[in-house]
């Protein structure tokens, strides 16, 4: 069975939370409509978690945390290990839910949502082998020992992904967890809990309680004993919970904003970089935190620059999520797509050229929170849309004069996440890629690494995610002197 809300309405696990090894009724009486982006259509009624469910399901997190931090690294590996593979064998089953609650095209699930949510698995089990639980300093060993309670916050871009890029980091370092997904995306977390009921996690390590940030994650934020809270989000609810979980003094790792810059150089092979720029900004229909919506270009190549633009966006499908020849689905909620023709209309104001797309549904699609692919070309560095998260498939182009003026433009943002750099001279691509205020950098459009630690700088967040320092945000670290002799 493929249908998502039909699996999980015959299972019972729909209307449920997942605590302590099994599935409950909330405690909460409020509930919350999934919508069915792509038709406007509610599918399915979500009960939500109230802080009673919050303190049920931290409590059977602390009981576990004592025996699942004691595991060897070869038992969390085969945990992952079985993880890894169920979430492949359900495949089709996560992408269908990824569609129906957050509009993700068919092909794109398949072919980027799931598999790269296994490969965070994938990538914390093989680091897990190779982490310095233990080291020694002269007589000193230096021990680093899992953070203890987890509370796990979750987006509604990128549901399955950003579910395992915090569980498999958590569960590897011998944590224990409570997960809160993003109440608009909730089907693919219902799923994750199946999963890892099914591969035998001992209970109370990994447990979820839906609801609203303002209800479950303030207790999850707030409560004393959560020692870690780690979010994606944005900005303001990033801002939110560090200042709720402030009074208890619990490491929070954020991962927010951004407005990532693409500096495309004066020497780059323009037929290529800037077709594969249009695509890397409107990726997963624009809503992605990193994605590079600002191309920086020599003002010399601004009109060649904009004649490719056009092309690239034009050759996008947008459409059903379900047909196979759709590349892009809707705004995944209907706050996003308000917001998102808003700051079109805010473009069009300050004066941007528009080069294709603009407010409104493109043609046919009279019915969904469908957006026009929208490139605006001659943007100033400080208007609206240069500056401010869209997170939608809005790409600026800005003009620069010199290669310095273009650093300094992709600098001048309060966000931090991401860049990308184009270019056929490497020592300069490099040297460009080095003053960039970045957590992360792409060169010539790289291959995704798992491996590669991402995470932001200034109001982008802090700490980071993949890779070992993923593991590493989920760690104390403990010196004890005179251990060796």
């Amino acid at each position: 069975m493929t249908n998502p809300i039909r699996h999980l309405t015959e299972a019972g696990h729909l209307g449920s939370f997942f605590i302590s090894g099994g599935w409950c009724k909330p405690d909460g009486m409020e509930h919350a409509p999934i919508v069915n982006p792509a038709k406007e259509e509610i599918v399915a009624a979500l009960p939500l978690g109230s802080e009673a469910d919050v303190e049920y399901a931290v409590n059977a997190a602390r009981r576990a945390f004592p025996g699942w931090a004691r595991t060897r690294p070869e038992e969390r590996a085969a945990l992952l290990t079985r993880i890894h593979a169920l979430i492949l064998e359900r495949q089709e089953l996560f992408a269908q839910a990824l569609t129906c609650e957050m509009g993700a095209a068919i092909s794109y699930a398949r072919l980027a949502q799931v598999p790269l949510a296994a490969e965070h698995v994938r990538a914390a089990r093989d680091n897990l082998a190779r982490f310095p639980f233990i080291t020694a300093r002269g007589s000193t060993a230096i021990m680093r020992e899992p953070i203890g309670v987890c509370a796990l916050i979750t987006p509604w871009n990128w549901p399955l992904y950003q579910i395992t890029a915090k569980v498999a980091p958590a569960l590897a370092a011998g944590c224990t967890m409570v997960l809160k997904p993003s109440e608009l995306s909730p089907l693919s977390a219902a799923l994750f809990a199946e999963v890892m009921d099914d591969v035998g996690v001992p209970p109370g390590v990994f447990n979820l309680v839906h609801g609203t940030g303002p209800t479950v994650g303030a207790a999850l934020a707030a409560h004393p004993e959560v020692d870690m809270i780690s979010i994606t989000s944005s900005t303001r609810a990033g801002i939110l919970v560090a200042q709720a979980a402030a009074p208890t003094v619990k490491r929070v790792a954020q991962e927010l904003g951004g407005k990532s810059p693409n500096i495309i150089l004066p020497d780059a092979d323009l037929r290529r970089a800037v077709p594969l720029g249009v695509g890397a900004a409107f990726r997963n229909v624009g809503q992605s935190c990193s994605a590079p919506t600002r191309m920086l270009v020599l003002r010399a190549q601004l009109a060649e620059v904009e004649r490719l633009a056009e092309a690239a966006a034009s050759e996008l499908v947008v459409g059903d999520p379900l047909l196979e020849s759709t590349t892009h689905g809707p705004i995944a909620n209907r706050p996003q797509f308000d917001r998102v023709q808003t700051m079109i209309g805010v473009g069009l104001e300050e004066g941007a050229k528009l080069v294709i797309g603009g407010t409104g549904r493109p043609d046919g699609l009279p019915v969904g929170l469908y957006a026009r692919p929208t490139v605006f070309s001659n943007v100033h560095r400080d208007m609206r849309i240069a500056q401010e998260e869209i997170f939608g498939p809005v790409l600026s182009i800005i003009p620069y004069d010199t290669v310095e003026e273009a650093i300094d433009i992709a600098n001048d943002t309060v966000y931090g996440l991401g860049a990308h750099v184009q270019g056929k001279d490497w020592p300069t691509t490099q040297m460009v890629a080095g003053q960039i205020r970045s957590g992360q950098v792409h060169l010539d459009y790289p291959d995704w690494d798992p491996n590669a630690p991402f995470g932001g700088y200034k109001r982008s967040g802090n700490g980071r995610e993949y890779g070992l320092e993923g593991i590493e945000e989920y760690i104390e670290t403990k010196a004890v002197l005179g251990f060796y002799r």
